[in-house]
């Protein structure tokens, strides 16, 4: 499973943390955070990003976000010691310029988004999203509507097979929602090692490869947490609430998020190839970021010594121009959905 990073670590604006931030120091730089201003942490967890932000400088103020009640309890702590330099808000980082302009702020000069599960969430079984412990199949980042387990009984063996394929990238998809769907029949799949017994069945391992069910799992947690539609709405919203000059700095952790966060970049900046199917010239406009960085940004060989999971990391980040913000990008919300099945069009598949 994918995260964000764990270990000991430390903040000095609120003290001792088991979550370590992947790439820092490069998300800091890209904030350009040292020049104070105001900041949107999209994506809390821990904590990790804003103890580094109200560091950098005295005057630097973060309103952070973040889906999970968990993490939200877990941040009171640093709240009280940042005083009014830290407002936590429960909710969804799609939903940011509204959290930002409901709290009084009009405009905001950085927003940084760390995409995927946090290493709380992967580490604690009774939360459901790794194989590597027995625990419910739950995966709900907030705690509530469907969970994994509900998709996995109640849906039908097309959908699972574009949940497994499409989200999950797993080439064996069709084989993957027939055995689960056998396998209800007999008694429903309840918890993660359930599941993940059944998909290593129909999946040999390769020497030092990844687990057969790790690609299953994730391919069930984005579909659950609609991240990848959640992604897409924050990116636009982030255009929507940067001031000119401000950044918007994003990690992602596997090729589909990184594709989305490539694409949007190559379209705001006016990178786009010329007469694209996805980007049609036609449609380009005044660009409405700046790149600041050339290609994606991946951690060191150091960092990924001291933190196995930030080994698929990728950072990419665009300097908010003063051109008005643009309508959504079609394309890359198509991206984010699932294909229409011949079933849910009513046809035969």
């Amino acid at each position: 499973m994918m995260g964000r990073g764990d270990g000991p670590g430390a903040g000095a604006a609120g003290g001792p943390t088991r979550h370590v931030p992947v790439l820092l120091a490069e998300v800091c730089s890209a904030l350009e955070v040292k020049r104070g201003g105001t900041f949107i942490d999209g994506t809390f967890g821990a904590g990790g990003y804003t103890r580094a932000i109200l560091d950098a400088h005295p005057r630097n103020t973060v309103i952070a976000i973040d889906r999970d009640p968990d993490a939200i309890a877990g941040g009171a702590a640093l709240v009280a010691k940042a005083k009014k330099r830290l407002v936590l808000v429960p909710g969804r980082f799609g939903d940011l310029d509204e959290i930002a302009t409901a709290q009084g702020f009009e405009g905001v000069d950085g927003v940084v988004l760390d995409i995927g599960v946090s290493s709380m969430q992967l580490d604690e079984a009774e939360r459901g999203f790794s194989f590597r412990s027995e625990g419910p199949l739950d995966m709900r980042m907030e705690r509530s509507g469907p969970s994994a387990a509900d998709l996995v009984n109640e849906s039908s063996e097309a959908e699972l097979a574009d949940i497994f394929y499409h989200y999950g990238e797993e080439r064996r998809a069709r084989a993957v929602a027939r055995a689960v769907i056998e396998a209800r029949r007999r008694k429903p799949i309840e918890t993660t090692r359930e599941l993940a017994d059944l998909v290593a069945s129909l999946i040999r391992q390769e020497p030092n490869g990844i687990h057969p069910a790790t690609r299953v799992f994730q391919g069930l947690r984005i579909a659950v947490n609609d991240e990848l539609g959640e992604l897409v709405r924050a990116l636009h919203a982030a255009e929507r609430i940067l001031k000119p000059g401000g950044r918007l700095v994003v990690v992602t952790f596997h090729s589909l998020e990184d594709r989305i966060v490539k694409q949007f970049f190559a379209a705001r900046t006016g990178r786009a190839p010329a007469g694209s199917r996805h980007m049609p010239a036609a449609a380009m406009a005044e660009p409405t970021f700046e790149a600041v960085t050339k290609g994606p940004v991946v951690p060191s060989d150091e960092e990924v010594a001291r933190n196995p999971r930030a080994r698929s990391a990728k950072l990419r980040a665009g300097s908010r121009t003063d051109a008005p913000a643009q309508e959504p990008l079609s394309a890359i919300t198509m991206l984010a959905e699932l294909p229409q099945t011949a079933e849910k069009r009513g046809g035969r598949r």
